[in-house]
């Protein structure tokens, strides 16, 4: 395996070298006892003398002299960011982080519509902002029996993952399937002890002193999809029901920016058959 690992390295550099670049820094993860490994590399080059059509060709060819599972390249400042679409309910901390951290240039995506299922009036705050950036906004009512899902469907053919922002909704295995796509989650870390209604209601008035947040994939079973970003923080009895939940709310924004970020820089990596590697 390490030796493996390391003609890898070195036939990856010598297409570099060649190509007037060089290896800026590589991380590797070997899973103990597994015939297998993961690794994630950065690397500067000479744009005249690598077309980037030529530079995929190039590590296409790697990949298969390695047998490679999967072999993803991504040069930011030629490649078109990510598309996606955003989906939220009546909570809009997360859609109002996202939106502004986007309009800020702190997240490396394009923001192509958001669906949510709460009807926000024309002059709301996050209906103002999308109208001055130009970003549709779909309020797809939903009810028990009809979850609008076929209709959120067509509206997210053209995006390349989608953002639950605090989407109070449960996602149906058939919609997954035709999505065929990442979903990128965020909850609150309340879960499983606190769970229905209010949960920061439930978990301040049991005394908790810790709360967190966690961003994960979306799969079939609820809340149990691979872990992207976790983030804790201490509470104690100095806080009050409000600064509770600013506090969580606050670590939401932050875990699922984070998440959002490090998926798109190409650092998180399926591993096994419930979790990931995050580079």
């Amino acid at each position: 395996m390490v030796r493996t690992l390391l003609v890898l390295l070195r036939s990856s550099r010598i297409v570099l070298l060649s190509r007037g670049g060089n290896i800026l820094g590589a991380d590797v993860f070997v899973p103990h006892n597994k015939n297998v490994f993961y690794s994630r590399s950065e690397f500067i080059f000479d744009p005249v003398r690598w077309a980037r059509v030529q530079m995929d060709e190039d590590f296409l060819r790697i990949s298969k002299m390695f047998d490679a599972t999967r072999s993803v390249v991504r040069v930011p400042k030629l490649d078109p960011k990510f598309k996606i679409a955003v989906i939220a309910s009546k909570q809009e901390h997360c859609l109002i982080d996202l939106l502004h951290s986007w309009q800020d240039g702190r997240l490396p995506v394009d923001i192509t519509r958001v669906i949510s299922n709460h009807d926000r009036g024309p002059d709301t705050h996050v209906v103002r902002f999308l109208e001055r950036n130009g970003i549709p906004y779909h309020y797809l009512r939903t009810t028990k029996e009809n979850k609008r899902e076929e209709e959120i469907l067509d509206l997210v053919q053209n995006t390349d993952f989608l953002v639950l922002a605090r989407y109070m909704q449960i996602l149906s295995g058939k919609f997954l399937q035709s999505y065929g796509k990442d979903i990128i989650n965020i909850h609150h870390g309340l879960l499983p002890s606190f769970k229905g209604g209010y949960p920061s209601k439930q978990a301040f008035d049991a005394g908790v002193k810790l709360i967190g947040a966690t961003s994960h994939f979306v799969t079939e079973e609820l809340d149990a999809g691979p872990i992207i970003e976790q983030m804790v923080e201490r509470v104690s009895h100095r806080d009050n029901i409000q600064s509770f939940v600013q506090k969580s709310e606050s670590l939401e924004k932050q875990c699922l920016a984070k998440a959002i970020k490090s998926y798109c820089e190409l650092r998180v990596l399926p591993y096994e058959e419930n979790k990931t590697v995050v580079f």
